[in-house]
């Protein structure tokens, strides 16, 4: 059973991401997939999550400017993040939980994404 974050990299600012959450071992799609991010020195913060009913939200630091969407047949969810920031630079990490109120209980690995030009 595993949860692999993978699509982060280096990139200018005004640029684009998409980063993806892969399981291996159980199905995406009967959970809600949270993504979180960590800068260096700061707190964890929240910025997506997709309910397992269809629902999306986003945290005030990304709304507008980030998409995530399941992909089923590939057991992945996507996260896309646009017109990124340098404050976007963080380790990016997926997650899951029963809903996107409740605990995560199931993280992976995490995905460096840093901003800069």
């Amino acid at each position: 059973v595993q949860l692999q974050a993978s699509g982060g990299g280096l990139v200018q600012p005004g640029g684009s991401l998409r980063l993806s959450c892969a399981a291996s071992g159980f199905t995406l799609d009967d959970y809600a997939i949270g993504w979180f991010r960590q800068a260096p020195g700061k707190a964890r913060e929240g910025v997506s999550c997709a309910s397992n009913s269809g629902d999306t939200y986003y945290w005030d630091s990304v709304r507008g400017r980030a998409t995530i969407a399941r992909d089923n047949v590939k057991n992945t969810v996507f996260l896309q993040i646009n017109n990124l920031k340098p404050e976007d630079t963080a380790v990016y990490h997926c997650a899951t939980s029963v809903s996107c109120g409740m605990e995560y209980d199931f993280w992976g690995q995490g995905t460096l994404v840093t901003v800069s030009s």
